[in-house]
């Protein structure tokens, strides 16, 4: 099962307003839930003794925006727009994206998302100053979990 037939499976469901849909394909379990943001569970049962069960939530790949930019009292929030594994820079060996006291434009890349294997660099929807970094590199992360404090400017 690869991508587009998920994507198609997604679009299915969409197109008859399906709540869940459950399938086995290629020793693959693909379980869909639509409600309150429930995760995408893809099993591989060959390789589940070795490996811990992958959840993910399907985005698409490629270039994202930042989730929702929320504003606070103490500045904007900048949310996770996808769940995966937090990168701060393009390779081990390079410098992160960003730092804190950095200025940002709107359409910068913040950082990267590995979800799936597939590599989704994440821009700001705002223009600001980073003012915290709120995760580690390589942390997993959840859909709408704080990333970055910034101050707009």
């Amino acid at each position: 099962m690869n991508i587009k037939e998920i994507k198609e499976i997604l679009g299915l469901m969409r197109e008859h307003d399906l709540c869940e849909i459950e399938l086995e394909k290629e020793g693959m379990k693909l379980k869909v839930r639509k409600s309150g943001g429930d995760p995408v569970v893809i099993e591989r049962p060959q390789v589940a003794a070795m490996q811990p069960q992958q959840t993910l939530r399907l985005e698409g790949a490629g270039s994202h925006d930042s989730g929702p930019t929320e504003v606070t009292p103490g500045g904007l929030l900048v949310r996770a727009p996808m769940v995966g594994t937090y990168y701060s820079a393009p390779a081990p060996d390079q410098p992160p994206y960003i730092s804190v006291g950095q200025s940002v434009k709107e359409g910068d890349v913040l950082c990267i998302i590995e979800a799936m294997k597939l590599m989704n660099e994440i821009k700001s929807d705002v223009s600001g100053i980073i003012e915290e970094i709120l995760i580690e590199n390589g942390d997993p992360i959840e859909f709408d979990q704080p990333l970055f404090r910034m101050r707009k400017g």
